[in-house]
């Protein structure tokens, strides 16, 4: 068996580049908060790791005859609209409070991922090493 990225850290390759990926919905949505009819937009993390796990709730798309839409062509950046809390007048959907308090906690679930690749490292070092710092 080969050692990869996938294999020595779980899901925690992938969960960086989700986080990584949510950091810029989320500032796009705080940078549009004045914006008139914008629609603020989250990552659909059920979506997400349906796909990587390669698991689906839903049955596959196919096709049946040529010029349909296929499976491929599925929207696959795993990004959903937020449902407004607060709706306003100009049609704007980014609550600044609501975005600001999930950059947050996204940066947290950042920060542990990566916590968590540091000491697998750190461990593998110390074996590949005998121990010896």
């Amino acid at each position: 068996m080969s050692l990869t990225p996938d294999n020595l850290f779980g899901i925690h390759t992938q969960a960086l580049d989700l986080w990584q990926r949510r950091t810029e919905v989320l500032a796009n949505n705080l940078a549009n908060a004045d914006t008139p009819g914008y629609l603020a937009r989250d990552v659909d993390f059920r979506k997400v790791l349906a796909a990587a796990g390669g698991g689906s709730d839903k049955l596959p798309l196919q096709t049946t005859a040529p010029g349909q839409i296929g499976a491929a062509d599925q929207a696959t950046d795993g990004l959903a609209y937020r449902v407004p809390t607060q709706p306003s007048m100009d049609g704007n959907t980014v609550d600044a409070q609501a975005e600001q308090a999930a950059f947050a906690a996204n940066g947290v679930h950042y920060q542990a991922s990566l916590s968590f690749i540091t000491a697998q490292i750190r461990m593998l070092r110390t074996a590949i090493n005998g121990g010896q710092g």
